[in-house]
């Protein structure tokens, strides 16, 4: 069996979707080490792995795009966040690796210098990434803006247009500062985003059709392995239990992006609605003013049993969130507000699960139609489950990842 060490950036919403694959991993008798969040470290012992947190002067670099004016501004403060925090993270798997001496090495897709350090390190190696990555792909339409796909010469000509307009702005935030963290581990220089992004011989992607558009040109070095929904065991609160209206649950982002307002609404929108809504706010909650008797606001409760007994979810567009809920067979309006959230809003109403509402048009009135909406939007969420499951979830992923290992392997023939 292999010893395989996981890094990861410094938020759940990445360790969370990992975990069941290296816990898969641990199953199948492979040594697991990761190193990640230092809050996070006790968990994931208790869980059977080797843990140890990332270097600490990596979280203090914190995401600030949602103080952005527009789109390209915020895409321009992710990427300093990025390249700031490859200053660090890139020496920090380069110590863990002389310290595990894995077999090989599992790399966060937002950790840049982590995976510039297992490109150079020169063992096996591989990209885990819980969204839909920034890669082009023949038939959809370019990352960013959150684009349908749209079949037929007009669709053709339409991506054929916008491609290199998008991808163009795309290239000139992020190359800069690529090529300064890949000449820093010694690796050549790159041209082109996809560059970089393709550069691990294996990426795991944790969604899968029919949410996510067909990409028939991202095999075999990108799997798409269905989403990866997990969250710590806990045990549900008792009013989780009692009989009554289905929930709607409410989330948003475990990493503070000032979408305080998609709460706000919640509380205005479903205040006397057939639900019993339950609105969730891990990065610190806002003052809502007094609550409807049939809303209540948590820092943290266990989504799952909320979903078991949910008719819609309203969310921020976080791939965890979403995705998480539709594994439990609920749809969704999406509120995006920045990030990857416009295209998680996209591949939602892709998908007939659920109903993109833009931030610019969040009222109460809105969102309260939205969901109404949505509440007849279950089978599109179903088939969006029945996809993930299909897709082969945790153990797709580690058999991908043991193939590689012993392809790495395997001596050169004579």
């Amino acid at each position: 069996m292999s010893r395989i060490l996981a890094y990861t950036s410094p938020a759940i919403g990445h360790l969370f979707p990992m975990t069941p694959l290296l816990l898969e991993l641990t199953r199948r008798g492979h040594q697991v080490h990761v190193r990640t969040l230092a809050g996070q470290v006790e968990l994931l012992r208790g869980l059977g792995l080797a843990a140890e947190p990332i270097d600490a002067r990596i979280a203090a670099i914190e995401h600030h795009d949602f103080g952005a004016k527009n789109t390209l501004d915020a895409l321009s403060a992710s990427v300093d966040v990025f390249v700031r925090r490859a200053g660090l993270d890139g020496d920090d798997l380069t110590a863990a690796i002389s310290s595990v001496r894995p077999d090989a090495v599992l790399v966060d897709f937002n950790s840049w210098g982590a995976r510039a350090a297992a490109q150079a390190w020169g063992g096996s190696w591989a990209a885990f990434c819980p969204y839909t990555p920034p890669v082009s792909s023949r038939g959809a339409p370019p990352f960013g803006p959150g684009l349908q796909p749209l079949a037929g010469p007009f669709g053709r000509l339409r991506d054929s247009l916008l491609r290199p307009l998008i991808m163009g702005q795309l290239q000139k935030r992020y190359l800069p500062g690529i090529n300064g963290i890949l000449t820093a581990h010694g690796l050549p220089s790159v041209t082109t985003t996809d560059g970089f992004f393709r550069s691990a011989p294996l990426t795991l992607v944790a969604t899968s059709e029919p949410f996510e558009y067909p990409h028939p040109d991202w095999v075999p070095d990108i799997r798409m392995i269905g989403a990866l929904p997990w969250e710590p065991a806990a045990e549900a609160p008792a009013w989780v239990e009692e009989q009554g209206d289905p929930f709607v649950l409410v989330t948003t982002s475990s990493e503070y992006q000032a979408d305080e307002a998609l709460a706000q609404a919640a509380v205005k929108a479903l205040a006397g609605e057939p639900y019993r809504v339950v609105i969730t706010m891990p990065a610190g909650a806002a003052n809502l003013g007094p609550l409807p008797a049939n809303v209540r606001v948590e820092q943290f409760v266990p989504h799952g049993p909320v979903l078991a007994r949910a008719a819609v979810a309203v969310t921020h567009g976080g791939m965890g969130a979403t995705q998480k809920a539709l594994t439990a067979g609920v749809p969704c309006v999406v509120v995006p507000f920045g990030r990857d959230q416009l295209e998680v809003a996209a591949r939602v109403k892709h998908a007939h699960a659920g109903v993109r509402l833009s931030k610019g048009k969040l009222t109460p009135e809105r969102l309260r139609h939205a969901v109404r909406r949505a509440s007849g939007m279950a089978d599109g969420a179903r088939r969006a489950a029945a996809g993930y499951q299909a897709a082969g979830g945790a153990a797709t992923g580690a058999q991908a990842l043991e193939t590689l290992i012993t392809q790495h392997h395997q001596p050169t023939p004579r």
